[in-house]
């Protein structure tokens, strides 16, 4: 069931295996004041720790951190290009149900006009959203790509940089991550620029060879978007943006683990390349996600989902119908992994990428209390977004 609107009363998790951002403690309590996590710890729970709280038995759950997305379109039916305030609050929601406690909405090349009044929604509704997760800004995933990586980018709205555009849109004071294609000549300088300005670039929809990702890197890439999507992939005489982003320890990669964007094995070899940190599951999900196959109507277009795969008519994936629960799941059986061994993957890691590790991504006392606690089998039970129970299953 979803509690939306409950009250933010002290909170006290208990008997719950607690993830930890140094250990996992197999028997352990957690309590929130307000929106932060006050204390935690293993064994039993100190009498301080009990009073006044509102028991909450995790029943040996597993008990992290709320998930975090830094690439998502949509689910539930809404898409938020759709630049609508309902349509963004309908996929805060949707991904509250499924762990995620906040989440960057992500744009797709579009017109100016478009793109601004999305932006403007998106900056309208940042921060909490009762009932939901919590808006942490905007991801723009172009205008400034690859033609020939676009995927299914409209062609017709895909630009080398526009500093005058590029000011409009930073001035709306939401713009956190922007992926863009560094190698393209009217892009030269807008790496640093964008971080100057205090905006994380990652490098997608991109035809960048490894020495193209060597310069970008120094001028402050810090990441790829979903990682063998959109880029040039590695051969043995040109390793291409891919190569670049698996060897390259300044640069984190994004990763779609839907089972469908990326083979299993494909995932072991991302996680033997990258280890525990430089890993960053994204959902990159549209509107259809969480909905059953059928065809659907995205930005004009008519999608069709398959087998859990939403694709254009001529066939080119168009987002993903997943989760990050999802994702986190299929991740950790591809590499064998317990839930613990890769829970920095969908929390710690994003928040460091964009700048909120010092309040989001791990569970320790004067951070937000963003909790999500699964099943054995990686099911969410419940959601705490900001010390308020906003989901649960029982």
């Amino acid at each position: 069931m979803t509690t939306a609107g409950s009250a933010r009363t002290p909170l006290l998790v208990t008997n719950g295996r607690i993830v930890t951002p140094t250990e996992t403690f197999d028997t352990g309590w957690l309590r929130t004041d307000g929106t932060v996590i006050s204390a935690l710890g293993s064994g039993p729970v100190p009498a301080h720790a009990a009073a006044n709280a509102t028991e909450l038995d995790a029943g040996r759950r597993w008990v992290g951190p709320g998930f975090i997305d830094l690439h998502i379109h949509g689910g539930g039916g809404h898409e938020i290009m759709e630049g609508r305030e309902d349509a963004l609050a309908g996929v805060s929601f949707f991904l509250a149900r499924h762990g995620t406690t906040a989440f960057l909405p992500t744009t797709y090349t579009a017109s100016r006009e478009d793109t601004l009044h999305v932006l403007k929604i998106i900056a309208a509704q940042q921060g909490s959203v009762d009932g939901g997760a919590t808006v942490l800004g905007a991801h723009m995933e172009g205008p400034y790509i690859s033609r020939r990586r676009r995927g299914a980018h409209r062609q017709q709205y895909i630009r080398e940089a526009d500093w005058e555009e590029l000011d409009a849109f930073l001035a709306t004071g939401v713009v956190r991550l922007m992926a863009v294609a560094p190698e393209q000549p009217g892009n030269a300088g807008l790496v640093a620029a964008l971080r100057d300005r205090g905006v994380a670039v990652s490098a997608g929809h991109t035809d960048a060879t490894f020495e193209d990702m060597l310069a970008a890197a120094d001028a402050g890439v810090s990441q790829v978007t979903h990682v063998f999507n959109g880029m040039r992939g590695v051969h043995h005489r040109e390793p291409g943006a891919a190569g670049a982003a698996l060897l390259l320890d300044q640069i984190s990669c994004e990763l779609i683990a839907d089972g469908i964007h990326v083979d299993p094995a494909v995932l072991r070899l991302v996680r033997q390349a990258k280890g525990r940190r430089g890993v960053i599951l994204v959902s990159d999900a549209g509107k259809a996600a969480g909905l059953a196959d059928g065809e659907y109507i995205r930005a004009g277009r008519k999608m069709t989902v398959r087998d859990g795969a939403m694709r254009m008519a001529d066939g080119t994936i168009s987002s993903s119908t997943s989760t990050l629960d999802v994702g986190l799941r299929t991740y950790c059986a591809a590499n064998d992994l317990p839930f613990d061994a890769a829970w920095d993957s969908v929390s710690r890691n994003a928040a460091e990428a964009i700048g909120v590790a010092d309040r989001k991504g791990t569970l320790e006392p004067g951070k937000d209390a963003d909790v999500v606690m699964l099943d054995d089998d990686g099911r969410v039970a419940a959601t705490i977004v900001e010390g308020r129970l906003v989901h649960r299953t029982w």
